[in-house]
């Protein structure tokens, strides 16, 4: 694994005198009470960078179990994957046939996760965006609630490398989704999050067709439509420093493309029940 570090990134925060930044360094907590905890990590082309996370996420909470899901990466990610899964036991691995989209892989290694019987099922990315570091607060604040999100839009979130204009377009992206989807979560579209086993049951799963980034936004109107409890905890995301973001402006627009068709058919169907 890499053993030389980029020089400390220049970081963008919004600061206030009764907000204090919470420490970033492992914080090992008992979590006994939620059960078994598997992180899914979706990767496409995360050669540089799989085994980095996988040993920091081993490293800040050696109990959770991590599951790499690859979608047949031509850069040889699958084989550094099973290396990993023969060299540790909490360390698993599935393969699919080809790039299918992150929600695709995601509702992949759900099922998965609920097969084997694990009580708490949660996202993350392998680029080192979502640092393993702060999982702590994503897991103890599942205490009280059914799904929580890691967000970089409440007080005491941050991200790092970011220029103002993709700031603005998630912000704003954001404020979109709960203006036209009703939802209360300031950052629906953030992949750091843990689920219950009995969220993911009760969501119909089976009738998710989100297959993008927009699986995300999805996932948390359905938790909340389901009369279940989403929790947002900060965190500081920091923009990948190896490999090449999957994430593009059509990205985007078709992700906001299909919100809007959510928000209309809401609306339309509000309009039907009244009359």
């Amino acid at each position: 694994m890499p053993a030389c570090r980029p020089s400390p990134p220049r970081r963008r925060r919004r600061w206030s005198p009764a907000r204090t930044r919470p420490p970033l360094l492992d914080e090992p907590q008992n979590h006994h009470a939620l059960g078994r905890v598997l992180m899914v990590v979706p990767t496409y082309n995360e050669a540089e960078n799989l085994g980095w996370i996988a040993d920091r996420l081993r490293r800040a909470q050696p109990e959770v179990d991590l599951l790499v899901v690859d979608d047949a990466s031509p850069d040889g990610t699958g084989r550094i994957a099973d290396e990993l899964a023969a060299a540790d036991p909490h360390v698993h691995v599935l393969h699919r046939e080809g790039k299918g989209g992150l929600g695709a892989a995601y509702l992949a290694g759900f099922a998965w996760g609920l097969g084997e019987g694990y009580d708490v099922i949660g996202e993350m990315d392998a680029d080192g965006s979502h640092q393993p570091e702060q999982l702590h607060r994503l897991l103890s604040a599942l205490q009280d609630a059914d799904l929580v999100i890691g967000s970089r839009w409440v007080p005491g979130g941050s991200v790092v490398n970011w220029p103002w204009q993709r700031e603005a377009l998630s912000r704003g992206g954001n404020l979109y989704v709960r203006l036209l989807l009703g939802i209360d979560v300031r950052d629906a579209t953030a992949g750091y999050r843990v689920f219950r086993r009995t969220t993911l049951e009760k969501i119909s799963l089976d009738e998710v067709r989100s297959t993008g980034y927009v699986f995300q936004t999805d996932l948390a109107a359905r938790t909340l439509r389901a009369g279940l409890t989403v929790a947002e905890v900060p965190i500081e995301f920091v923009e990948r420093v190896r490999g090449d973001s999957k994430m593009s402006g059509q990205v985007a627009l078709e992700s906001l493309a299909r919100v809007t068709q959510w928000g209309i058919r809401e609306r339309w169907q509000g309009l039907r029940g009244r009359r």
